[in-house]
C-alpha cells in the first residue's frame, strides 16, 4: 500500500490550503485514514480522520472546527481542508491508514501505512 500526500504549500495567516492523500495497492474505502502532523522539534500529533464509511469523523480539539476531513473512495483519495489557517499550523502533514479495523484512530501507532508528507508553512 503507497500513499501519496500532496497539497502543501507555502500560505499566508488567515488563508486556507486543501491537502490530498492517494491510496494505492488497495482501495481507500476498505479502512479508515487519518492526518497527522509534525511541526519543527515536536512530535508527530493527530490532527483528523475518518471511519472507513465515512460516516464517522475525528478531529483534534485544539483545531476549534477549522479543519474538515473528507473521501472520495471512487478516487482512492483522502482530503484535508483546512483555512483560518496560523503560524502554528506550521508543520509537515501526513496521512495513514491502519490494517484493521476497531482501532483508536487518534494513535499514531494504530496506524501501518503512511504517506511521505507534504510540508504546510504558514506565514504570520
Amino acid at each position: 500500500v503507497q500513499l501519496q500526500a500532496s497539497g502543501g504549500g507555502l500560505v499566508q495567516a488567515g488563508g486556507f490550503l486543501n491537502l490530498s492523500c492517494a491510496a494505492s495497492g488497495r482501495t481507500s474505502k476498505d479502512y479508515a485514514m487519518g492526518w497527522f502532523r509534525q511541526a519543527p522539534k515536536k512530535g508527530r500529533e493527530f490532527v483528523a480522520a475518518t471511519s472507513w464509511s465515512g460516516r464517522t469523523t475525528y478531529y483534534a480539539d485544539s483545531l476549534e472546527g477549522r479543519f474538515t476531513i473528507s473521501r472520495a473512495d471512487a478516487k482512492n483519495t483522502v482530503y484535508l481542508q483546512m483555512s483560518s489557517l496560523g503560524p502554528e499550523d506550521t508543520a509537515v502533514y501526513y496521512c495513514g491508514a491502519p490494517d484493521i479495523y476497531g482501532i483508536d484512530l487518534t494513535r499514531e501507532a494504530s496506524y501501518r501505512y503512511w504517506g511521505q508528507g507534504t510540508l504546510v508553512t504558514v506565514s504570520s
